[in-house]
């Protein structure tokens, strides 16, 4: 089949791959306009672009595809001169109107970082880990105008173990979507099928994965443990959890892990022992977490060891 392939970061780059050692078509390639990047601020290509220019795939990177302005149209016109047979989208980061969707034979599908109609939106991976969820997945759907709101065709699951980060989780699901979409597009009729047998989503299950700020990264130590250091692994890797030392710096907190501890005589945010393990915080309902990565305005991440040595903080200290 003739695909054109839509994406940005490295979550679509992981598809993309998949999809280039079959024995479809890439056509084109969209992504979003090259940012800005790093401390030189350089002009940096999207990990799609990247991976496209790799394989002398055409790349396209318009603005938008809005009827209302003369790109735009020009942007949909190219689109339809590629006489795709499908298009597939993950984390493209640009909304396609309706006549783009219909534009290929078979519409448009999307690879999403969730087990939909749960987690629809920005942050599939980072909500399902605060949040506390046991599973998430990998939804293929067929893209309607809506946010998310596509007839569901395939699904992935994978367990969300105690241990995950947003990043190692994204990793883990970017595997799975490339799988999912391979599966789904093995033959023109594999997809004809799926297609055919797809579940419209049942809106009574709908929860919204809100995009991240830096500000919710704050950690509040009025809650639990568990949930704080549900927070720290879903803040990592961005916006990364931090600790206010003043109005200007913050300590950032990287990893954490549960405490088997409890108190009673503390405050909480207050430092009840620092040791190999890492900084130990008293936290809501008596509970106590284990912070084990940290990292300084202008330093580096430390380890827990490393912490130690540093003493820069103190026993009874109010975090």
């Amino acid at each position: 089949m003739k695909i054109i392939f839509a994406g940005t970061p490295e979550f679509a780059a992981c598809a993309l791959a998949a999809l280039l050692k079959t024995e479809h078509e890439i056509v084109a390639v969209y992504t979003q306009p090259d940012r800005k990047a790093g401390r030189g601020q350089k002009l940096t290509a999207s990990a799609v672009k990247q991976l496209a220019l790799e394989h002398d795939l055409p790349v396209y990177q318009p603005l938008h595809f809005k009827s209302s302005t003369e790109e735009g149209l020009a942007a949909q016109q190219q689109l339809k001169d590629l006489n795709a047979d499908v298009m597939v989208v993950a984390a493209y980061g640009l909304i396609l109107p309706q006549v783009v969707l219909d534009t290929p034979k078979y519409g448009c599908l999307n690879i999403h970082g969730s087990l939909l109609p749960r987690w629809r939106g920005a942050a599939p991976i980072q909500r399902a880990i605060a949040t506390g969820d046991a599973e998430t997945g990998v939804t293929i759907m067929k893209m309607a105008a809506g946010l998310d709101t596509g007839d569901m065709m395939y699904k992935t699951y994978c367990p969300i173990e105690a241990t995950d980060t947003s990043a190692s989780l994204h990793d883990k699901l970017a595997l799975q979507g490339a799988e999912a979409i391979v599966a789904v597009l093995h033959s023109e009729q594999t997809l004809q099928q799926y297609l055919a047998e797809r579940e419209v989503q049942d809106e009574a299950f709908t929860v919204y994965a809100h995009k991240l700020s830096k500000a919710e990264a704050q950690i509040d130590w009025s809650q639990d443990a568990i949930s704080i250091d549900r927070n720290i692994r879903a803040f990592n890797p961005w916006p990364v959890a931090f600790i206010p030392l003043d109005e200007q710096n913050n300590l950032r907190v990287w990893n954490s892990v549960l405490s088997n501890e409890t108190t009673e005589k503390t405050q909480v945010g207050e430092i009840i022992a620092i040791d190999k393990h890492g900084v130990h915080v008293a936290c809501a309902n008596h509970t106590v977490i284990i912070l084990t990565t940290l990292q300084w305005p202008g330093g580096k991440p430390l380890n827990a060891i490393q912490i130690l040595q540093t003493q820069k903080l103190n026993i009874g200290q109010i975090l």
